[in-house]
């Protein structure tokens, strides 16, 4: 045997009782509560303590809402203090606290003196682990909707430029053939409308076919993808848009690429729509530590603390949530006459290839 393990002294096991930051209640053989440790003090009601030093009754029930079993998520059945046939050294307890509610425990029910029945429940809370599991399936849960949305926008801009721009392009072929023929003036008016009508519909596919998922962003990285998106904002809407890349030709995962991009796309839409600006300024950098982007205007700005502000509001939202899914953060600045920026880190360890 370990030596180690023996002689423990009295003291120390006094100071872990005392100092734990678990919940250590002693029960006796009737299931009244003993003594407890000052965590489980803080816990408990006050009258769970109250009665427990005066009657005869089980005082502990009436924080107890029930443990974890086999058939439900929370039942008294087969309670844990009266059955002393099953296993309850590791099980998850309900308990009715007296700040905090309703909180979830991982619970551990275990004689300690055969002979007197005397029996510990300890008690580790188990909120945080709870919230952070529930947080770590939101995120694997937000990145997997959000992945097959950018696939179902790859495969319908692939479509549209694959399978329905070229059947325009044919369709619009076979009018030009049809120019050149021997046909009546009036005919040829209307197949000049017809390719005029079709000219600006194969446009406007190969569009958005870019807005919903450019090629360039999956074949070439970011540095394309940007250019050839600020070409044609600066064709279509007349701003002038100052991108500035200090990549090196750098790539990144596709799941950081795809966040830098709508991320930047969301915020030169906003500033088009409310900046009232003629140009907008991009960088793109990567530092030592974290990959950049910025975009700033000079427009109208708003204020960012404001209940209302124009628009729905969600375009900044859905910018920092899809950013903290790659371990990023936004940080919005803007003041009403001044403009706006925004920018975007994401550390450099979440965005290798």
């Amino acid at each position: 045997m370990n030596p180690l393990s023996l002689n423990v002294p009295i003291e120390l096991l006094q100071k872990q009782y005392e100092q734990s930051s678990d919940a250590i209640i002693f029960f006796d053989a009737q299931h009244r509560i003993m003594a407890m440790n000052p965590q489980a003090e803080k816990l408990l009601d006050r009258r769970v303590l109250e009665e427990s030093a005066e009657s005869d009754r089980n005082a502990f029930c009436f924080s107890c809402r029930g443990y974890t079993s086999e058939e439900e998520p929370v039942s008294c059945i087969n309670c844990y203090l009266s059955n002393a046939e099953k296993d309850f050294s590791s099980f998850q307890l309900y308990l009715e606290t007296k700040t905090k509610g309703v909180v979830p425990f991982s619970a551990s029910f275990q004689t300690v003196d055969q002979a007197s029945g005397v029996r510990v429940l300890i008690l580790r809370d188990l909120t945080n682990p709870i919230m952070t599991q529930q947080m770590l399936n939101r995120n694997t849960m937000m990145k997997s909707i959000i992945k097959a949305q950018e696939d179902e926008r790859k495969r319908i801009s692939r479509e549209l430029h694959d399978s329905v721009a070229q059947e325009l392009i044919s369709s619009l072929v076979d009018l030009r053939v049809l120019k050149y023929l021997n046909v009546q003036e009036e005919a040829l008016q209307k197949i000049q409308q017809t390719e005029a009508s079709l000219t600006r519909l194969l446009e406007q596919i190969r569009n958005l076919s870019v807005e919903l998922r450019p090629a360039s962003l999956d074949d070439l990285g970011l540095d394309a993808a940007f250019r050839s998106h600020f070409k044609w904002i600066e064709k279509n809407y007349g701003v002038v848009v100052r991108f500035v890349a200090e990549l090196g030709g750098q790539r990144f995962n596709s799941e950081v690429e795809t966040v830098v991009y709508r991320v930047c796309q969301e915020s030169v839409l906003n500033a088009l729509k409310y900046a009232n600006v003629d140009e907008i300024d991009v960088r793109l950098f990567a530092s030592e530590h974290t990959l950049e982007l910025v975009v700033s205007d000079q427009g109208c700005g708003f204020d960012v603390n404001a209940n209302d502000p124009k628009g729905t509001g969600l375009g900044i939202y859905g910018m920092k949530e899809r950013a903290e899914l790659v371990g990023g953060e936004i940080t919005v600045t803007s003041q009403r006459g001044r403009g706006t920026t925004v920018h975007l880190r994401i550390p450099l360890a979440a965005v290798t290839p």
